[in-house]
């Protein structure tokens, strides 16, 4: 049983074809073919049960799962750990980041550093929502992610990093725009445009709407915030936001806000990583530098209030 065969078992199980997986390791489909036929010989059973447009796990496929994701965990554990000896400026981080907005203002500056003290690292970025990019620590995807807190899964542990409080925003000219507060009722009429489904701060605006009993009416759902903050500039409808991170178009006079009676929402970011798994010198290192940009994030809003 070789650490490839494991990574092509794997690939196929998340992706459920073969095609899909081949390409997820980057190799031919013959090859990645050969490879689980040949595991499936070692094991004396069959793994996969192939149809025409998806593969299946077998009762003995389900079991190997589990086991083959601690085995790659372990491996790349023991791998970056032997690293360590070649020297502190090696070292290899995977980042995921929810929030494209920090990724924009924020992660540039942090990884610049970063490279600066590990100038031979192999460093990766990629995007996700925020249950996607957790689901990806677990499967040992990537090593350590920006998500919405909280993160309710047990084997995954977070840092608090940036606090917010959800508002509702909308053009100046807003027929209550010099209201303070709006009511459930009232914002769930309103033509809505709020972030994509499968992050928190959605559930959360979505389980306070169930709470209240009214049906929002959704026009729009996007994935960047700064998409929805020029939707709302252009009047096409009203948005949800951090009460930070619009502070300067609220100064602009380009949005108003309004308080949400009844809610209490809190957009929480975070960093999460596996709990329990190799905590690297570059991962260690890049959670430092994290820490100290959003403190001074804050301190610059509180210079602008």
């Amino acid at each position: 049983m070789e650490i490839r065969q494991l990574k092509a078992f794997l690939a196929i199980a998340e992706a459920r074809t073969f095609t899909a997986g081949a390409r997820q390791v980057n190799i031919t489909q013959a090859a990645i073919s050969m490879q689980i036929r040949q595991l499936e010989e070692e094991v004396g059973l069959q793994l996969f049960t192939r149809t025409p447009r998806r593969v299946i796990l077998t009762e003995a496929g389900e079991v190997l799962v589990d086991r083959a994701r601690k085995i790659l965990r372990e491996h790349d554990s023991a791998i970056a750990e032997i690293a360590e000896i070649a020297g502190a400026e090696y070292g290899r981080l995977r980042i995921g980041s929810a929030s494209a907005m920090f990724a924009t203002a924020q992660l540039p500056n942090i990884l610049e550093k970063l490279k600066g003290r590990f100038p031979n690292a192999e460093i990766t970025v990629s995007s996700g929502t925020s249950q996607v990019l957790v689901d990806k620590i677990q499967h040992g995807n990537i090593d350590i992610a920006f998500v919405s807190l909280p993160v309710e899964t047990s084997n995954v542990q977070t840092d608090l990093l940036f606090s917010d409080e959800i508002v509702a925003i909308s053009h100046p000219q807003h027929p209550l725009a010099k209201e303070k507060f709006i009511s459930a009722a009232t914002l769930a009429g309103e033509q809505l445009i709020l972030g994509e489904q499968g992050g928190n701060t959605r559930r959360m605006i979505d389980d306070f709407f169930a709470a209240a009993n009214v049906r929002p009416n959704v026009v729009m759902e996007l994935s960047r915030q700064e998409a929805i903050n020029k939707m709302v500039e252009n009047q096409m409808g009203v948005g949800i936001a951090g009460a930070k991170s619009i502070s300067k178009e609220i100064r602009e006079k380009k949005l108003v806000s309004w308080l949400i009676e009844g809610a209490e929402i809190k957009w929480n970011l975070g960093l999460a990583r596996l709990r329990g798994g190799y905590f690297s010198p570059i991962a260690k290192e890049f959670v430092k530098l994290c820490k100290d940009s959003f403190k001074e994030r804050e301190r610059e809003l509180k210079a602008t209030r």
